[in-house]
């Protein structure tokens, strides 16, 4: 009976759109994120065309550290969740109660464990998993494959990463997802973001401009970013606490 109810309140704990942080730095920091992860993403465009294999590995590098930094500072964690029950529950006095208790509020070493365990996971699990789907895909089999792994890696920093962060590897919550059957909010919209942009971003390859940005895997990436911007601020503002209908 214990056992059942435990798994019903699993199965329960993503049942409310994720909420950002209460802190007045989370507020700003999580507006601009998306535009800093473009930016960092443009000025290594043109290193990314010529000389692809030496701009990846840096650009992930610098990629992770504001993922990182962005989990840290604007969201709940999972083990946050367990310190504050009520924390992501809409309500009026939400605002007073958050600055009533701004003294208990766990610090920035509190939130870097699993930070940097969820970089673990969507670098020794995530990019993996999703350089196989890419293959599956369609991605060259017999060549290119480091540039695989690279782009798999920097879609899981996108895409797997905050969803690590704030959901742990709880198998229910993770079945929901895979489902499509989790609230939107600004991490499932940029993940979600991040794999639509990806998939779009694969259109271009077969088409005979013969431009030296078509070739594998550099369109792909690109679609990721796009995506995953237009994907948080989607989750965020527009369409949050919806749920993806399946026909």
């Amino acid at each position: 009976m214990a056992a059942s109810a435990s798994k019903s309140s699993k199965s329960l704990a993503i049942s409310h759109p994720i909420e950002g942080l209460d802190e007045p730095l989370a507020q700003i920091y999580t507006h601009i994120h998306p535009l800093v992860i473009l930016g960092v993403f443009y000025f290594q465009f043109d290193s990314l065309v010529k000389k692809p294999l030496e701009s990846l590995p840096r650009t992930a590098i610098a990629v992770a550290l504001l993922q990182v930094l962005y989990v840290c500072l604007c969201i709940p964690g999972s083990n946050y969740a367990s310190l504050h029950p009520n924390k992501g529950k809409a309500g009026p006095k939400k605002k007073a109660a958050a600055s009533h208790s701004s003294h208990a509020e766990p610090g920035i070493g509190f939130r870097l464990v699993p930070a940097f365990l969820s970089l673990v996971l969507s670098v020794s699990l995530g990019a993996p998993v999703i350089a196989a789907a890419l293959i599956l895909f369609g991605a060259p089999i017999t060549t290119h494959q480091l540039y695989t792994v690279l782009c798999g890696l920097h879609i899981s920093l996108l895409a797997v990463l905050p969803l690590f962060y704030v959901h742990g590897v709880d198998q229910p919550k993770w079945m929901q997802i895979a489902a499509l059957n989790a609230p939107v909010d600004e991490v499932f919209g940029a993940s979600s973001g991040t794999l639509v942009g990806a998939w779009i971003g694969a259109i271009p390859i077969p088409l005979d401009w013969d431009r030296e940005w078509q070739k594998w895997p550099i369109t792909i990436i690109t679609g990721a970013y796009i995506g995953y911007a237009i994907g948080k601020m989607l989750g965020g503002y527009v369409f949050r606490g919806s749920r993806i209908k399946m026909l």
